[in-house]
């Protein structure tokens, strides 16, 4: 955003990463592509960004006691967790130490949010808990870790959920394309979850998808919608009128057989693709002149 003041860039051994800060809101950007990977409200309440799409899982749960982050960035949906349901328990896994320590730093992370540092996906896989809500947030841009895209790291988080409970997974770079990266994503997951909702963030490329083996997800989440905050209803009223059941088909990503950095390149080449037509159309319609001014 024009306006903001950057306040701090580092380098770690996963990322760059720069923290910019206005009167209203602290921003983390690393190195991807497009926009933010971390906000902070200044006031609290709702971001206009995907974390607020993923507040319907803990409505679709049977219960939002302890919620799991596998990206945990800096925080933002583990604060949203806390302010909207107070008591529950918070545990977030990040692979980045400096991100860890930044969202203490800058973000004011509470301490009641356990941050832990390693790998999501080997961190879950030696746990014995279980989690009523677990939301899979480590994908950046068309950067995107295999070993937390296949069916084999699917299942690993569908038996470390409570019954009733609910997986949120964040894709971004969405595409409509067939065969895209978020379509082997959705069947994938669909494979292996009987019960599954995604719904398209509006004003940008992220797509929330939520599962579970409850089939009473649903009704959960339609039935708790009349007794929320303002801020939340409004939201969660864009949820639900977007919000399209996951059927599933063949692109299934394995341990053995997870493409995803082809499949991420496809979709980069379709943004510049969007991009390069525009600029043809412009060209054609106002002279390569247009382009300069």
């Amino acid at each position: 955003w024009e306006g903001d003041d950057v306040v701090l860039e580092d380098e770690s051994i996963y990322n760059y990463l720069q923290v910019k800060e206005d009167e209203r809101r602290i921003s983390l950007s690393t190195n991807v592509a497009f926009g933010v990977q971390s906000i902070k409200i200044k006031d609290g309440g709702m971001t206009g960004m995907y974390y607020d799409y993923a507040l319907a899982a803990p409505l679709m749960a049977e219960k939002a006691e302890d919620v799991l982050i596998l990206g945990l960035g800096t925080g933002t949906f583990a604060e949203q967790c806390l302010e909207y349901f107070p008591g529950c328990s918070v545990t977030g896994v990040e692979i980045d130490q400096k991100i860890v320590d930044i969202s203490r730093e800058y973000f004011g992370l509470p301490e009641e949010v356990e941050a832990v540092t390693g790998d999501g996906r080997a961190w879950l896989t030696a746990s014995e808990e279980k989690w009523d809500v677990i939301m899979v947030d480590a994908y950046q841009d068309i950067t995107i870790p295999f070993q937390m895209s296949s069916v084999e790291f699917f299942t690993e988080v569908y038996e470390h959920l409570e019954p009733g409970g609910v997986m949120v997974v964040n894709m971004s770079m969405r595409s409509e394309s067939e065969g895209s990266m978020n379509e082997y994503l959705m069947d994938t997951i669909r494979s292996v979850f009987p019960y599954c909702y995604a719904v398209r963030v509006s004003g940008g490329t992220n797509m929330e998808l939520f599962a579970s083996a409850d089939e009473g997800a649903l009704a959960r989440f339609e039935g708790r919608r009349g007794a929320l905050p303002e801020d939340y209803a409004a939201i969660m009223q864009r949820v639900h009128d977007g919000m399209f059941a996951v059927e599933g088909g063949d692109y299934i990503l394995t341990d053995d057989k997870a493409p995803v950095e082809l499949l991420g390149m496809a979709v980069l080449d379709e943004i510049i693709g969007t991009e390069l037509d525009a600029l043809r159309e412009q060209i054609r319609e106002e002279g390569i002149m247009s382009l300069l001014e």
